[in-house]
Parts: structure tokens; C-alpha cells; sequence
């Protein structure tokens, strides 16, 4: 009696263990890849499923979006100039099966291609265009990244380089060079003030020729300006053609008198 009830306790036990063997239960997030007797027959999942004990053999593969930091690289740029550079990628498997039969660790390789392919990049730029040009570089490193781990099942959503780090006598040399443009901007926008002035006043000096009554109406509009309520500067303005007569008298003296022949 004692020994049919440790059978069937036996039996119980092996029946719950094949039992909890057989069912799988896979998240929402998650695929399982099912090989029987080392041939794939495809990814189960999401929810509950069953595979056969022993026989079956279940890998368990993710579908989130990986976040990976791809380490610091030194890197020479085209124009010979050594930067530290380093990058985030983005990453999902869009399909289960080639992740595990493609490579043997899809997250691994897709690391060490992000790696190499940004060194290669960036060596094939400037340093200028690699400063100003980032949305171009972002895509082109996602693009070539992407067509390498296509063939793994990995879609390679994004890739951003995130900081540039240049060496101190690199910083020196450009915030010289900024300082240059910025000066050589200010000297251009002052001669061009200095040219529009010089036009201005040549065309109001023109006109005032003109018109000699708007020259009598600015010189009492500046002394209007000169002379306020404190002032005790008292100005006589005197007319131009004044000036001109006294000038003309200093220079041709008196008139000489008729010419008189004598015999």
C-alpha cells in the first residue's frame, strides 16, 4: 500500500515537472524561438503555448527598443584633426527567428558594427563638417549600420553622435578664429555707416545748395539746439553773402582809376 502510494506520488511529481516544461508563457514584448531536435520551426508567442518536453528547446527573444551607448572613439578626421566622439543607437529585432539562427549575439554585433562604422565615418570628414552637418552624419551612420544588421532580423531605428570632444589647442585655435570673423563683421558693418553717412550728407548738401532758404532754416534749427534755458552763449548768425562780400574785398583791394596819358 505504501509503496503504491509513493508510485503514484512519484508519478504526480514527474507528470507536474513535464507539465511546467511543456507550457510556456511569453509577455507581450517577447517572442519565443522554438528548435525541435535542433531544427527551428518558428517563434511562438505572445501568451501561453506548449512545446514538447525534452524534444522542443525554447530561446526567448526580446522585440523592445534597445538603448546601447557606443563607447568613445578616438577618431583622426579627414583635415587630420584627433577627436573623442562618442554615440547612442537605437535597436529592435524585427524578426525573431534570424536573431538567434543569424548571429549568436545580435545586441554584441550590432555593438562592435556601430562601433567600427563610426570610426570609419568620421574619418572620411571634416572637422567643420562634423560640427555643422550632424543630422547628415546621424543618417548616414544609421543607414550603413542598418544594411549590415538587416540580415540579423535588427532594425537600426536611429543613431545620434552626442558629444565631440577637441583638443584644448583645437578650442584655442577656433575661438581665435571666432573672434577674427567677429571683428572683421563689426570693421565691415562700421565702413558701410561710415559710406551711407558720407552719401547722406553729400545729398543733403546738395540740396541745401539748392535751396539757400532751407540752409537759413537749419542754421536756426541748430541754434535752437545750441542755446537752451541754462546756456549763456549768445549766438549772431550772419549771412553768407556777407561773408562773401568781405572775402572779395580782401582779395581784389581797391578799384584802380581811369588810365590818364600825359604828353
Amino acid at each position: 500500500m505504501n509503496g503504491a502510494l509513493v508510485g503514484i506520488l512519484a508519478a504526480v511529481a514527474v507528470l507536474l515537472l513535464l507539465a511546467m516544461a511543456a507550457i510556456k508563457i511569453v509577455p507581450e514584448y517577447e517572442r519565443g524561438v522554438v528548435f525541435r531536435l535542433g531544427r527551428i520551426i518558428g517563434a511562438k508567442g505572445p501568451g501561453l503555448f506548449v512545446i514538447i518536453p525534452v524534444v522542443d528547446r525554447m530561446v526567448r527573444v526580446s522585440l523592445r527598443t534597445v538603448t546601447m551607448d557606443i563607447p568613445p572613439q578616438d577618431i583622426i578626421t579627414k583635415d587630420n584633426v584627433t577627436v573623442r566622439v562618442n554615440a547612442v543607437t537605437y535597436f529592435n529585432v524585427v524578426d525573431p527567428n534570424r536573431s538567434v539562427v543569424a548571429i549568436e549575439d545580435h545586441i554584441k554585433g550590432t555593438s562592435q558594427i556601430a562601433q567600427t562604422t563610426l570610426r570609419s565615418i568620421l574619418g572620411q570628414v571634416d572637422l567643420d563638417e562634423l560640427l555643422i552637418n550632424r543630422d547628415e552624419i546621424n543618417q548616414r551612420l544609421q543607414r550603413i549600420i542598418d544594411d549590415v544588421t538587416n540580415p540579423w532580423g535588427v532594425k537600426v531605428t536611429l543613431v545620434e553622435v552626442k558629444d565631440v570632444e577637441l583638443p584644448q589647442p583645437m578650442r584655442r585655435a577656433m575661438a581665435r578664429q571666432a573672434e577674427a570673423e567677429r571683428d572683421r563683421r563689426a570693421k565691415v558693418i562700421h565702413a558701410k555707416g561710415e559710406f551711407e553717412a558720407a552719401q547722406t550728407l553729400s545729398d543733403a548738401a546738395e540740396r541745401l545748395e539748392e535751396h539757400p532758404a532751407a540752409m537759413q532754416l537749419r542754421i536756426l534749427s541748430t541754434m535752437a539746439e545750441v542755446t537752451d534755458e541754462r546756456s549763456s552763449t549768445l549766438i549772431f548768425p550772419l549771412p553768407m553773402e556777407l561773408l562773401r562780400l568781405v572775402d572779395t574785398l580782401g582779395k581784389g583791394g581797391r578799384q584802380p582809376g581811369p588810365h590818364v596819358e600825359r604828353a
